[in-house]
């Protein structure tokens, strides 16, 4: 569903009263918006929305201990091979790349799961949900990719609350490196890789559509250096 983008102003304005609220730095007046007037926004396909809440699942299992043969199977039984990115694939298969930053995408899928209404807040202060798990497929149980898709009951986000949301942590993560660099303390529980992986899950879900936008990028495609 695509439909007209809310005014980028009264959104940043309600960002900016948040970043306020938790007692932030503000970013600069010249901080870009990230969509201008007129322009229109969508959620991609819940499918693959659904897909990468699946693959992200399975590298965090990988991270814990699943062996690489395991995981292997279980990507081939759900058909979902074409969805893993090559870094991933690295991953999977050989263990190979930053095993932290994997264990990170815990964040990006706690965004994703907000997205599909599979979780009911994206609180800046709070961790993610551990609850959460029950709704992510059952991996060693030998739940696959299709029978997971069956049992949850997803109910996607309206594109403007999440390109709201999007707005928001494009702020925050300004404002949480800006935290960091100063030395202070986050107001929540989460820190500035946690509010990173976030925007990155929101950026990438959130497709904008307008005369400045590119096509949607791939996963590891995001440009998180503004």
């Amino acid at each position: 569903m695509t439909v007209p983008a809310p005014d980028p102003r009264e959104v940043r304005e309600a960002s900016l009263d948040e970043l306020s609220r938790l007692g932030l730095p503000l970013p600069p007046a010249q901080f870009p918006l990230v969509w201008e007037p007129g322009d229109q926004i969508e959620l991609r396909p819940r499918p693959e929305i659904e897909a990468r809440i699946a693959v992200l699942h399975l590298i965090l299992a990988r991270c814990f201990g699943m062996p690489p043969q395991a995981a292997m199977s279980w990507l081939l039984g759900s058909h979902l091979v074409e969805m893993v990115t090559p870094p991933e694939w690295q991953f999977v298969m050989g263990g190979k790349g930053d095993h932290r930053s994997f264990v990170l995408h815990h964040d990006a899928l706690f965004a994703l799961a907000w997205v599909l209404g599979l979780s009911k807040q994206l609180d800046p202060t709070l961790a993610v949900d551990e609850r959460l798990v029950e709704r992510l497929p059952h991996i060693a149980e030998g739940e696959t990719f299709s029978r997971w898709q069956s049992r949850i009951l997803a109910a996607p986000q309206h594109p403007a609350d999440a390109a709201a949301l999007l707005d928001l942590h494009y702020c925050l993560d300004w404002a949480y490196l800006e935290t960091e660099r100063g030395g202070l303390r986050a107001p929540g529980l989460v820190d500035a890789n946690a509010i990173g992986q976030r925007r990155w899950a929101l950026e990438w879900a959130v497709i904008l559509r307008g005369p400045y936008h590119d096509e949607p990028p791939g996963w590891e495609e995001v440009d998180l250096s503004t």
